[in-house]
């Protein structure tokens, strides 16, 4: 050491203890309760959401029991008839009773397939077969593709 330089006496510095990460700062506070907001909030919605189709995951299962038992008998009558039966109880849970109850013939045609956006799968064989029973025309493979994407798609406001 130098006894003339007046640094060399000077102790060492002493560094402060390293910050550590817990607690948080309240910002980060705020920021993990919104987080968790929007996280609840979401699965909330999917739950509704789960709930209010429950209506459409027991129709297509239903649905399948009719195309099961229509493979089984063969019967394309009996099998438009009961999907029919099937469509109709399914626009009464979400329509309007006043516009589904009444509806038969071309209006219940155009209902169904106005309320499913950019599909039209129903057809007038399909009438003919429900109504009339002349179910020569009518592809049961055909209508019950469209019963299930009708069951799957339809909008209440389409």
């Amino acid at each position: 050491m130098n006894p003339a330089d007046p640094l060399a006496r000077l102790q060492p510095l002493r560094e402060p203890e390293v910050i550590g990460w817990w607690p948080p700062a309240p910002g980060w506070w705020l920021l993990l309760a919104i987080a968790l907001a929007l996280v609840l909030g979401i699965l909330v919605m999917l739950w509704r959401r789960y709930r209010g189709n429950a209506y459409r995951r027991q129709a297509r299962a239903q649905l399948s029991e009719l195309y099961a038992a229509y493979n089984e008998t063969g019967d394309t009558a009996a099998f438009a008839a009961a999907t029919n039966a099937l469509l109709k109880s399914v626009a009464l849970q979400v329509f309007p009773r006043e516009q589904v109850a009444a509806c038969s013939g071309p209006a219940w045609l155009a209902l169904l397939n106005d309320s499913v956006p950019g599909a039209h799968c129903f057809t007038d064989d399909f009438s003919a077969a429900v109504y009339r029973g002349d179910a020569a025309n009518l592809d049961a493979a055909a209508l019950h593709a469209a019963a299930g994407q009708w069951i799957a798609r339809h909008r209440v406001n389409a």
